[in-house]
């Protein structure tokens, strides 16, 4: 599925809707460039799932864990990640496998340890559109 939005409101929208959809268990890599509203797009996600607390990037945490809503959400940021045996260390098999939902930013930078059926969310901009517009590609099974 490939979507365009033109502001980030469209974005959160679009994040919202998934969110809406998501089940337990699901893995959602989002990858994008810096600054092209991953952020954007997770909470809508998180506001989907009936998640009220602020949702900021995990930067410097690697995974936020967010329970309230309506299954929990594992957001996860490998930015910093040096080596993907840093995420043995925090237990991603815990949270992968889990009754909750992951959304895991930068997730090609952990590629061998991601899940064949993860959902693969890529956004890109095209400045030829429109500074606010984005290109959002959705690959996998989102029911």
């Amino acid at each position: 599925m490939t979507r365009e939005t033109y502001n980030s409101k469209e974005t959160f929208e679009l994040g919202y809707e998934l969110g809406k959809k998501a089940k337990a268990g699901e893995i959602y890599r989002l990858e994008g460039d810096l600054g092209v509203g991953k952020t954007v797009f997770t909470q809508g996600f998180a506001k989907g799932l009936g998640i009220e607390e602020p949702i900021n990037s995990p930067t410097f945490t690697i995974v936020q864990e967010y329970n309230e809503g309506r299954i929990p959400l594992y957001h996860f940021d490998v930015y910093r990640i040096a080596d993907v045996d840093e995420m043995d260390e925090i237990g991603y098999e815990e949270y992968f496998f889990s009754d909750g939902v992951c959304l895991i930013e930068w997730a090609s930078l952990v590629e061998e340890i991601m899940p064949e059926d993860a959902i693969y969310i890529s956004i890109k901009k095209d400045l030829s559109k429109g500074f606010d517009y984005r290109l959002i590609q959705i690959d996998g099974k989102v029911m």
